[in-house]
């Protein structure tokens, strides 16, 4: 038996056939393109597969037409999708069909958005049309020879006469860390299937269904020493939430996703007590785990996605506030913000918040506070919940009564003076708990203990939602 590491999570190879090697259920087949049922580790996918061909998987009429079977098929029988893509886009020889032909392929996508998941695995090229259907996919693993581009290099030298590789255009490297589209880079294409037969262990079959459930054996009691330990009292101080939610979790549970792209928040999957859970945390040892515009997206969409497959989530709080800048205002950190806002405000599946130290300003709304409509959200005695830090706080509140000292050292004392005040007075969690804002305050070392016990209690869940189509989402 042999292992890899895929994301921070170890798996085997035990068990896994790849659908290549399955034996299809149903099969429909053109040049470029092939569709079938398969048996995908143990679950029933319905497969399309983009490759060969003339011009290496170039959509036409009848290739897009076998894509869009696949999805729909996955849609009527309430099964996952998953796609091999290696494609140069459109079929020039079948002129304006072949544009057709993927964009009826790409709404068919949307049509499966929500319904069932949805998983893209880039091999090779993906040019065009193809390109964009991959932002369609509620995931997309990619191999580090891949690369995507909606325009290519040749044109962007035309239009803007700075020349540039496909590598550095759309390769993996760009889509793990700069755009996003990559939930997970790997090495080859044997690793990008195994990444995405794990990342469907943690799914339903569709939006109608619970995650599966998988009790791997770790005590829900156990005590979370390693995450009590991780988080230094000193705010100013850095460390890494993983070591935090590796504890918490079941072991050897937490698979993260889009772990390259705005690494000052933390996405993944993991298991509490058997039942799959999203995950998403601060994370201090980026920009201290202020939010800007890429983070604030990243965990929109991922607690978005949650909640349309009946994910329950958990949110790990430690930041400092938004990101300040210019350009980020002149770029929308408004707008987007404001779409993690809507994303925790809409979730109807459990939702649990604990707050591990800093919980300044908006920042801390937005990550999933009681006024959103957390379900139950805890703090450790370390936690500090306030509209911002002690010294920019008394430097407002405290001016004039600070510029009115003469004497610098004298003036600096009353401001030592008045910093601790503050922080005693209101950066602690049990203020916010007097309120109703913080459910309880727990010793760090209960923390898993306390999750799977509110996640237990709150498996029934059930929330009606507003009859409409849709809400505007502030994209």
């Amino acid at each position: 038996m042999t292992t890899r590491v895929v994301s921070s999570l170890t798996i085997s190879r035990t068990g896994l056939n790849r659908p290549a090697e399955a034996t299809p259920l149903f099969a429909r087949r053109s040049e470029a393109a092939a569709a079938s049922l398969r048996e995908f580790d143990g679950r029933t996918v319905s497969w399309f597969s983009i490759d060969g061909g003339k011009h290496r998987g170039a959509i036409g009429t009848a290739e897009g037409a076998t894509i869009e079977r696949a999805i729909r098929l996955g849609v009527e029988l309430g099964i996952p999708v998953v796609g091999r893509v290696a494609s140069s886009g459109a079929d020039v020889g079948e002129g304006v069909a072949a544009l057709h032909a993927w964009g009826t392929a790409a709404r068919a996508l949307a049509d499966a958005s929500g319904v069932v998941p949805t998983i893209l695995v880039l091999v090779g090229p993906a040019v065009s049309g193809p390109a964009l259907m991959l932002g369609l996919a509620d995931h997309v693993i990619m191999t580090s020879s891949a690369y995507a581009y909606v325009t290519g290099p040749d044109v962007v030298v035309q239009f803007t006469g700075v020349a540039i590789d496909r590598d550095d255009l759309g390769g993996a490297r760009v889509h793990d860390r700069t755009s996003g589209v990559a939930t997970l880079v790997v090495a080859d294409e044997d690793e990008a299937m195994l990444a995405a037969a794990t990342l469907l262990s943690y799914l339903p079959s569709n939006h109608l269904e619970d995650p599966p459930f998988e009790d791997v054996g770790d005590p829900i009691d156990r005590e979370c020493a390693l995450a009590a330990a991780a988080v230094p009292a000193r705010a100013t101080a850095t460390y890494d939430v993983r070591k935090v939610l590796d504890d918490v979790f079941d072991e050897h549970s937490f698979f993260e996703v889009r772990p390259g792209y705005a690494p000052s928040i933390v996405t993944g999957l993991g298991r509490l007590g058997g039942r799959t859970i999203g995950i998403v945390a601060n994370q201090p040892m980026q920009q201290a785990g202020s939010l800007d515009i890429d983070a604030a997206q990243k965990a929109a969409r991922f607690v978005q996605w949650c909640d349309c497959f009946n994910i329950a989530v958990a949110t790990f709080v430690d930041t400092s506030g938004y990101l300040p800048g210019k350009d980020l205002e002149w770029r929308g950190i408004i707008r987007h913000g404001a779409q993690l806002l809507h994303s925790y405000a809409a979730a109807t599946v459990p939702r649990l918040g604990v707050v591990l130290r800093k919980a300044y300003g908006g920042a801390y709304i937005v990550m999933d506070s009681r006024g959103l409509g957390v379900d139950y959200c805890v703090a450790w005695p370390t936690a500090q919940i306030a509209v911002m830090g002690a010294p920019p706080a008394v430097q407002i509140v405290h001016r004039r009564r600070l510029m009115a000292v003469d004497d610098l050292d004298e003036r600096a004392a009353l401001q030592a003076d008045l910093t601790l005040e503050y922080e005693e007075r209101f950066l602690n969690p049990y203020v916010s708990a007097e309120r109703g804002y913080v459910d309880d305050v727990i010793a760090a070392s209960d923390t898993r203990r306390v999750l799977a016990d509110a996640l237990e209690r709150l498996s029934t869940k059930r929330e009606a939602t507003v009859g409409r189509r849709h809400s505007n989402i502030p994209l």
